[in-house]
This record gives structure tokens, C-alpha cells and sequence, in this order.
């Protein structure tokens, strides 16, 4: 008798494999099938259990019936309320809507380009990201914290911006 070849048997080991899998899932099929068989088919309701009183033992161990202690919340704080929502609530009413395009930037997204000292005031120039220069004097609105340029030197800028601790208490940076 002469040899397989070895595509014969390549198509030998993918029906070897196809029974396999065939034989697994239809053991798996009888085991499913007489496990439900076992199962009870009637239902039995035992009802609500009896509820216990416990008004002995609870008086033994000191503590109140209930509806004795009412909640007084005043001078409390609300343990449900967010802080941080309530922080987010009072700096969207506080903040007054921007007048210029500077107030709204940040500090940190401008660059002191040059500063210009002579008679007739000081006067200093801040380039934004987009590379777009603008002319600053004292008093000038500039930055989303609500700052105010203070003073103009020759060798810098001072801007006094305000903010808020935690109890809502406005502060002046120095």
C-alpha cells in the first residue's frame, strides 16, 4: 500500500479536529439537557418572616426608640452639597464679561516685548501666542483674573490682580 501524501494527511488532522469539536459540544448539549431535567418544576412561596421585637434588647443597650431625635440643620453645613460646585457657582457670577481681547488671556500666555519710557508716560508692548503685538499703559485691563497694570519702569511691568480663598474673601495680590 503506498504512503499519504502529506496534503492527505493535513486534510486528515482538519476532520480529526472537526469531530473533536463536534463531539465536545454535543456532550455539552447532554449535559445541559439532563441537568434541567433534575430541576423542581414547583415553586414554593414562604412568605414575609415574622418581624421580631426588639424593644427589650435595644432598651437593655441604652438606645432610643426611633422618632425622638429630630435633626436641627441650622449653623450646619449641607454634607450633600458639593464644595466644589458651589466654589464654580460663585466665580461664573462674579466674573464680569471681558472687555478687551486681554482680559481674555492669561498672564502666562503673553511675552513682555518691549517697555518705551518717556514724557509723555510710560508705555509697554505684550505679544499674545497668535504673535499679535498690544500697547499697555497704566491702568490698562489685562489677564482673566482681573488684573490692572500698576506701574510701567523702565526694567518692568507691574500687574495686581485679585483672588478669592476658600471662605469668598477677595484678595489684592501685592
Amino acid at each position: 500500500m503506498p504512503r499519504p501524501r502529506k496534503r492527505e494527511k493535513r486534510e486528515n488532522r482538519g476532520t480529526v479536529k472537526l469531530a473533536g469539536a463536534v463531539m465536545l459540544l454535543a456532550v455539552i448539549c447532554v449535559l445541559f439537557c439532563v441537568s434541567g431535567a433534575f430541576a423542581s418544576p414547583e415553586v414554593v412561596y414562604k412568605g414575609p418572616k415574622p418581624k421580631k421585637d426588639l424593644s427589650a434588647k435595644h432598651t437593655a443597650l441604652g438606645i432610643r426608640p426611633a422618632g425622638t431625635y429630630t435633626y436641627d440643620r441650622r449653623g450646619k453645613t449641607d454634607p450633600f452639597k458639593s464644595f466644589i460646585a458651589e466654589q464654580e457657582e460663585t466665580t461664573k457670577k462674579d466674573r464680569r464679561k471681558p472687555r478687551t481681547y486681554l482680559e481674555t488671556l492669561d498672564l502666562s500666555q503673553l511675552d513682555l516685548i518691549a517697555i518705551v519710557v518717556g514724557p509723555k508716560g510710560n508705555f509697554a508692548m505684550v505679544r499674545d501666542a497668535k504673535g499679535l503685538g498690544y500697547v499697555i499703559k497704566k491702568g490698562t485691563p489685562i489677564g482673566i483674573h482681573g488684573g490692572v497694570v500698576r506701574q510701567v519702569t523702565e526694567k518692568e511691568v507691574v500687574i495686581r490682580e485679585g483672588s478669592k480663598d476658600i471662605f469668598k474673601k477677595l484678595y489684592a495680590l501685592p
